[in-house]
């Protein structure tokens, strides 16, 4: 069955492997989540999941949303509401509570989530460009470059690497390992980095290049 979870995440620290080798490892409150719907190809036009994660008070929810939650057999509500698209979806139960306990030690997953914003950024740190000498003369240290050619096309491309707002975007990080799952507080800890900042939400499911 394939693998999805909403998770939070806690923070990175290291581990050691068997043979000694040190790792650094993310930290991932995973759940739990409830199947909040379940879609499938003859009622919505594809197989999806969609699961519910951190339980909020009934004040907080508007009406549609209890009714939606309500149609699922929950007795709770929840903050966020997530959509998986699983090929499988149909062996997901309404109503089931899912937790990190599905995932197990070894198994490969993508992790997605919004990364750091960093503000309005220059080329060189935006884009990873390189400054120019900074002489004395020098009438150019961090700035563009060349924006286009002469006369002929006489226009700035679309692609032209410009400063602006870095980050805030959606990131995957694919192929990342479970090196250990914690199922009594629901806890992954997936080798490597994963986007985001600490408390930051994020999306688990098994990887594509499996």
């Amino acid at each position: 069955m394939k693998k999805a979870i909403i998770a939070r995440k806690v923070g990175m620290m290291q581990m050691f492997r068997e043979d000694g080798t040190m790792i650094p490892v993310t930290v991932l409150q995973a759940g739990p989540c409830s199947v909040v719907q379940v879609k499938t190809v003859e009622s919505d036009g594809y197989n999806a999941v969609q699961l519910g994660f951190a339980p909020v008070r009934e004040k907080l929810v508007t009406k549609p949303m209890k009714g939606h939650f309500e149609k699922a057999g929950l007795k709770q509500y929840f903050r966020y509401l997530r959509e998986f698209r699983l090929d499988d979806a149909a062996n997901y139960e309404l109503g089931s509570e899912i937790t990190a306990d599905m995932f197990e030690a070894g198994d490969k997953v993508d992790v997605t989530g919004t990364s750091k914003g960093k503000g309005y950024a220059g080329v060189i740190k935006r884009h990873n460009q390189s400054r120019g000498r900074m002489s004395h003369g020098s009438g150019f240290h961090r700035g563009v470059g060349s924006m286009s050619a002469n006369t002929y096309p006489g226009e700035v491309f679309k692609t032209k690497n410009l400063p602006g707002h870095m980050g805030c975007e959606r990131v995957t990080v694919q192929n990342l390992e479970v090196i250990r799952v914690d199922k009594e507080r629901n806890l992954l800890l997936v080798h490597g980095a994963v986007p985001g900042a600490k408390k930051g939400l994020v999306l688990v499911k098994n990887t594509v290049k499996g």
